[in-house]
């Protein structure tokens, strides 16, 4: 069964759907454009890693962020890519700014690694092609140039999936309220079964 999620839009677009205002006897095949909203702690990082371990005919791009732990303690947070780059973008020993809770943000680390693989998927939008992002937070939008590069991906002909925190903010607001975005809720009831629903919709498309 799909997973339940809703649209922002009045007029909702799903993958398959047909664009309005297509030239006679032409089709458009709409791109999926997932949002996977939750709170923290609740799933959405382990959600979308296991979705990116089941699709193996898809050409995946984009990264996810992890805890980085000391002794049993958060201590900050790391951005890894599908290349498997891993690099530290948050840190109780980082001075900022910006500072974010008690961790600093290297605003550099979007900027040399998350922002170019983006902008390079958005610019070319490779059949196929699977863009991943966790996650639209506090930390990574920080950055006004991954902002630019997340609006390049959301406006290209590609599928994508990111995670996004459920806190209002004008950026992932607007984001959500954009036609032909699904958001659906992860919970602890639906997070186990929900990348292999995802995969099953996304895996040949």
């Amino acid at each position: 069964m799909r997973p339940i999620g809703r649209s922002g839009a009045a007029k909702t677009f799903f993958a398959g759907s047909l664009v309005e205002g297509c030239r006679p006897g032409t089709e458009y095949e709409m791109p999926t454009r997932i949002l996977l909203e939750g709170r923290p702690g609740v799933g959405k990082t382990t959600a979308i890693r296991r979705l990116a371990s089941l699709l193996h005919g898809r050409d995946i791009v984009g990264f996810t962020t992890e805890e980085i732990r000391q002794g049993g303690s958060r201590v900050g947070f790391a951005l890894e890519t599908t290349a498997g780059h891993r690099v530290v973008l948050a840190h109780v020993d980082l001075p900022g700014p910006p500072k974010v809770g008690r961790y600093g943000v290297d605003l550099g680390v979007m900027d040399r690694v998350a922002v170019p693989a983006l902008m390079a998927a958005s610019a070319d939008p490779v059949p196929g092609r699977l863009v991943l992002i966790d996650e639209l937070g506090r930390m990574e939008l920080a950055a006004a140039s991954f902002r630019a590069a997340v609006r390049s991906v959301f406006e290209a002909g590609i599928d994508v999936v990111a995670t996004v925190h459920a806190h209002s903010d004008p950026f992932t607001d607007a984001l959500k309220q954009r036609a032909g975005i699904e958001v659906i809720v992860v919970t602890q009831a639906n997070r186990h079964a929900l990348p292999e629903n995802l995969a099953a919709q996304l895996e040949y498309r």
